[in-house]
């Protein structure tokens, strides 16, 4: 009797979303996901009804113009997001992307997943998520500037180390973060809370970008631990080459896997002898240069490149997908376990459509969440932001080993939270119910505590 009037409980609170928010497909796939992971806590405690229904209405949705000049002196305009899901943990933190598919759907499901990402993290965080549909590819440095400092002007005012500081996310890296935190400075008119962090690692340069794909490839590291095994040797598919896709394959390189792959909007690179240092860094010039991974094949013959084509049908034992959001389909999900893979680690926020969610669950693939996996980058934010540090300069294998520590931390307290609601090890699912079941406890007891707000 009861379970039939929890999963209607349950169900219901989908409904409700889909009524309000019938066009936002991305958000909705990201609740369905998070609702089907609580079921059981649902089922515990129905008071969690109300909780949940709360925690989905974000606390503050900012939707604003952004004019700028391009350097003709024509005028544009696009539109600016920033939503603040939830402050019940702390002051928010969240990416900011700048991307022609940024919408209010993309921005809400951004902001809701890296609420439980951050409620997962062992530090008092509230979580965000916003950009903009700007497009940085093929802008000159003035013009990219003029924009991120006409984005800033509207949303200065609602920013600040003790409300919300935004980090790094698609199309968004160390030079945008400069422009926008040295706008946010001259208007708000203080130092404090830039954005990137304190940037006192590795010869002055921020290594949060770096920890988010470090982050994962430890969870992954955790994974195999429990079944005796290493990384040495296992052939990995990686999708994406940016930020996150790059540094994954100098960490996968690092610990003697063999990562074979790398995309981009266009098709994907293969190389059957796998990618070393030497290699990483020749892709990396290709992406500096905007020139297309094709070019990687007239230096490395053993290498091909497949134009409108993704990886997830190469052997391979781990897929990490770092691209986008509902990068791999149904069909790709077929090919990922025809060839092989035993374990998916989400690099990008919901990689999976519904229906690959099904095949690989099916196929008893293990999943570790982006929410758990790519928790690496709350940790180096901060790490970063965290006073002590100042006084200190860290070194690299510092601050490796904290941030192993806190992927640890976060793998322990996620494979609990799975198993103290009867999710064996064996569950294909266990983590990805786990991460969003330990997040959400510590959202809902926050709320209870201090009141309907």
């Amino acid at each position: 009797m009861s379970s039939a009037l929890t999963s209607k409980s349950a169900s219901s609170i989908i409904e409700a979303v889909l009524r309000r928010d019938p066009n936002e497909s991305e958000f909705i796939q990201s609740v369905q996901e998070a609702i089907h992971s609580l079921e059981r806590v649902i089922a515990k405690n129905t008071h969690y009804v109300r909780i949940l229904e709360r925690l989905l209405e974000p606390e503050r949705m900012l939707v604003f113009r952004v004019p700028w000049i391009d350097d003709k002196g024509e005028s544009h305009v696009n539109r600016g997001f920033r939503i603040q899901f939830s402050q019940s943990l702390g002051p928010c933190r969240g990416g900011l992307r700048f991307n022609p598919s940024m919408n209010l759907s993309v921005a809400k499901f951004l902001g809701f997943e890296q609420t439980l990402k951050n409620a997962l993290s062992p530090y008092k965080l509230g979580g965000a998520g916003g950009g903009s549909d700007f497009d940085p590819k093929g802008k000159s440095e003035n013009e990219i500037m003029r924009f991120c400092q006409s984005f800033m002007q509207e949303l200065h005012r609602y920013l600040g180390p003790n409300q919300d500081l935004p980090a790094e996310d698609m199309g968004v890296g160390p030079r945008e973060m400069g422009f926008l935190f040295g706008q946010y400075r001259r208007l708000a008119g203080h130092f404090q809370g830039s954005f990137t962090g304190a940037r006192i690692f590795l010869s002055g340069s921020s290594l949060r970008t770096e920890a988010t794909s470090y982050g994962l490839v430890y969870f992954a590291q955790l994974m195999l631990a429990e079944m005796n095994k290493e990384l040495k040797g296992l052939r990995c598919v990686v999708s994406g080459s940016g930020k996150i896709a790059m540094h994954v394959l100098d960490k996968l390189v690092a610990f003697g896997a063999l990562p074979v792959t790398v995309s981009d909007s266009r098709g994907y690179l293969v190389d059957e002898d796998g990618f070393d240092y030497m290699k990483v860094a020749f892709v990396r010039d290709i992406k500096v240069q905007q020139r297309s991974l094709r070019e990687y094949c007239k230096t490395y013959t053993r290498s091909k490149y497949y134009e409108d084509a993704k990886p997830w049908n190469e052997r391979c034992d781990l897929a990490f997908p770092c691209a986008a959001q509902n990068e791999i389909g149904q069909s790709d999900a077929v090919n990922l376990v025809s060839s092989g893979c035993r374990i998916l680690i989400e690099g990008s926020t919901m990689p999976c459509t519904p229906q690959a969610v099904d095949v690989l669950r099916k196929a008893n693939v293990l999943v570790a969440p982006a929410k758990a996996a790519g928790a690496g980058g709350v940790a180096a934010g901060e790490l970063e932001l965290n006073q002590e540090c100042n006084a200190i300069q860290w070194s690299p294998e510092e601050f490796e080993h904290k941030l192993q520590e806190a992927m640890k931390s976060t793998y322990q307290r996620t494979t609990k939270a799975a198993a103290d609601f009867g999710y064996s090890k064996e569950c294909p699912e266990a983590l990805v119910h786990g991460a969003a079941i330990s997040a959400f406890l510590t959202l809902a007891q926050a709320m209870t505590e201090q009141g309907c707000v």
